[in-house]
């Protein structure tokens, strides 16, 4: 079965479309999930990083983990642009099931974060040693998700819009951050 790209929603496209330009950049024949996930951790907008942040992981040492792993793989010069490999393959159509078993119409950063983890490869055992595991990711998911459907290309930016677009004001409160109201008795 092919893959079918045009069921990815614009943040996942451009974390695939990011993970080829790393492995062209490195001279990598082949689109590892390492590259992958490197590409996903370089986002700054989308749900990944909020999810992995939730679940207490220093995103910054997994990102450079990440990149050194990337200096390991087999470079080729010349040629044709990379390829994906058949596990970056397999970690794709594991996402789109993911999708469909969260009843999503697209394939989001979160199904190719939840399908990096269930698929074996050497971007699976980063997110083990970062204590990165199914479960949690669920429930960070969830957390982050809440009930939202991704039923159009652009899901990412509806999740956290209160979190986003909003001022907590019992947190500003509790750090200081907030003026004395005008004309109030003591």
């Amino acid at each position: 079965m092919a893959f079918r790209f045009e069921k990815l929603t614009i943040k996942s496209q451009e974390a695939v479309q990011h993970a080829q330009e790393l492995a062209a950049d490195a001279g990598n024949p082949q689109i590892e999930p390492v590259h992958l996930l490197a590409a996903l951790l370089g986002e700054a907008e989308g749900v990944v990083r909020p999810v992995l942040e939730r679940m207490g992981v220093n995103v910054g040492q997994l990102q450079q983990i990440a990149q050194a792993e990337l200096k390991h793989l087999p470079s080729a010069s010349g040629g044709a642009p990379p390829q994906p490999s058949r596990e970056t393959m397999t970690v794709l159509e594991n996402a789109h099931a993911e999708a469909g078993a969260m009843h999503d119409e697209y394939v989001s950063t979160e199904h190719l974060l939840l399908s990096l983890v269930k698929t074996p490869s050497k971007a699976r055992e980063l997110l083990k040693l970062n204590a990165v595991d199914e479960t949690d990711l669920l429930k960070a998911l969830q957390q982050v998700r809440g009930s939202s459907r991704v039923t159009d290309q652009t899901p990412e930016g509806k999740f956290q819009a209160l979190e986003k677009y909003g001022i907590d004001l019992v947190e500003r409160a509790k750090q200081g951050k907030l003026d004395p109201v005008i004309g109030r008795d003591q």
